[in-house]
């Protein structure tokens, strides 16, 4: 293959991936946006190959293999196990750029500093990818605790760590083959530990921004990747990733009220929790689905509040049917979609996706806010810290700040909750305790089924 028509390929691709994540920028056209960017990597992909020489039997027995991995996944994994897949992909990807930079070195320093530094740099960014990616693989599946680890001078040992991945780059620069090769062997170790470290401080709550910052990274180490072998489509693939990747960090941490170094090194969650905090007066008033269903079946006007526990129990079908049914009966329904509810950026859409719900019906906390007062009912169901008040009233509470959803402010909250406790960050919900609020205990599923078998017999 030429080079001008290798240049020119690579051009296409790199055109589907920029429009491809346009469309990502809208629910009405992401997937059409996800099917595009896959088209670009393909050509990509099979681009690089041939300009490689690679026999086509290989290229098609590796094809046939990966299809079959992607197909298998797709369908076995569940809308629930998303986050912890996403997680993994990421952690794959930083150990693609890891293993690239590992033989791009094997095969001798290239002689300028320049590509000696991104080959450094992929195999820093992509080992700690790869770990920190496992860490949130094992928190997100229940592998291991989602709470924060944390142990004395933790952070002074992660500026240590950090400060010997610097200087070991270096000294992988300055010193002689057979040297710098043992260097980037400590390297690789080093930056598996510091990925580790990194990650296992930062509770299950941050987990959508912690996803964020991992895809980030694994895009940033495929830049660094791209730069080592001097390919361009892999340059802005892997920036292209890095900036949205960090764009949505942003964005995650704004949600939050929050630095990004106060996610990453404030131990959130760590079940730490003020005076106030434990000393709520009150207490939680539970409902029956029946005496649930009178209450619904007066709403004009109903908001769901959907959260991780919706996730969990699967319940965005129960959910969508029972918005049908009170659309049935008069009320306007839609989803507050608070940007941080779920383990994962947009799980909350994506599940509700799933089952059909209108684009249009899905709202952010600013749309709903100001007219939280006139809604009749809402149905808060699994969601805990986005809906907690005190992340407005109480000054000494860790969520103090946090933008959240007002469901308070409604006539009647319902809570679809399995128990009384509290949820991921560790922090007591006085939402529960207020009058105006009533406990559904119960799987959220079974509890909306209720409801849905109520409806039916009533309109029937």
């Amino acid at each position: 293959m030429s080079s001008s028509l290798q240049d020119f390929l690579y051009i296409i691709a790199s055109v589907l991936f920029i429009y491809g994540l346009k469309m990502l920028g809208k629910a009405e056209s992401a997937r059409r946006g996800n099917l595009v960017s896959a088209v670009g990597m393909l050509l990509a992909v099979f681009t690089v190959l041939l300009t490689k020489g690679i026999n086509w039997i290989w290229l098609v027995v590796a094809l046939i293999i990966g299809t079959a991995i992607g197909l298998l996944a797709a369908r076995r994994v569940q809308m629930t196990q998303m986050p912890e897949m996403v997680a993994l992909f990421n952690g794959l990807g930083g150990l693609a750029s890891l293993l690239v930079g590992w033989i791009e070195f094997h095969d001798g320093p290239k002689g300028d500093l320049f590509s000696t530094l991104t080959i450094g740099l992929a195999i820093v960014i992509g080992g700690v990818t790869f770990s920190g990616s496992m860490i949130a693989f094992a928190k997100l599946s229940g592998r291991m605790n989602g709470k924060p680890i944390l142990f004395k001078n933790q952070q002074l040992y992660n500026g240590g760590i950090l400060a010997g991945l610097v200087l070991g780059i270096i000294l992988m620069l300055l010193l002689p083959k057979g040297l710098g090769y043992l260097f980037m062997i400590l390297l690789i170790l080093t930056s598996l530990v510091f990925g580790v470290l990194g990650v296992i401080p930062i509770g299950g709550a941050d987990m959508p921004i912690v996803i964020s910052l991992l895809n980030s990274y694994s895009g940033l180490a495929a830049s660094m990747a791209g730069f080592a072998l001097n390919n361009n489509v892999l340059i802005v693939a892997g920036s292209l990733v890095g900036a949205s990747g960090l764009i949505l960090t942003q964005i995650m941490c704004k949600a939050m009220n929050r630095s990004l170094a106060n996610v990453l090194f404030s131990g959130f969650g760590s079940g730490e929790v003020s005076s106030s905090q434990q000393s709520i007066e009150g207490e939680m008033k539970a409902i029956s689905a029946e005496d649930a269903f009178y209450i619904l079946e007066a709403a004009q006007r109903v908001i769901v509040v959907p959260g991780y526990g919706m996730a969990v129990a699967q319940a965005q079908h129960a959910v969508r049917e029972l918005a049908q049914l009170l659309e049935q009966n008069g009320a306007e329904v839609n989803y507050a979609i608070h940007p941080v509810a779920g383990r994962m950026p947009g799980h909350m859409n994506v599940l509700l996706a799933e089952a059909n719900v209108p684009y249009e019906q899905l709202v952010e906390p600013d749309d709903v806010n100001p007219t939280m007062d006139n809604v009749d009912v809402a149905i808060v169901i699994g969601a805990n810290d986005v809906v907690n008040p005190a992340a407005r009233e109480e000054k000494a509470s860790p969520l103090y700040g946090m933008p959240i959803i007002n469901v308070d402010e409604a006539r009647n909250v319902f809570v679809l909750k399995r128990g009384k406790g509290t949820g991921f960050s560790g922090v007591e919900n006085p939402l529960f305790y207020k009058p105006n609020t009533r406990m559904l205990y119960g799987d959220a599923k079974d509890s909306l089924t209720k409801l849905v078998s109520e409806f039916k017999e009533a309109l029937s």
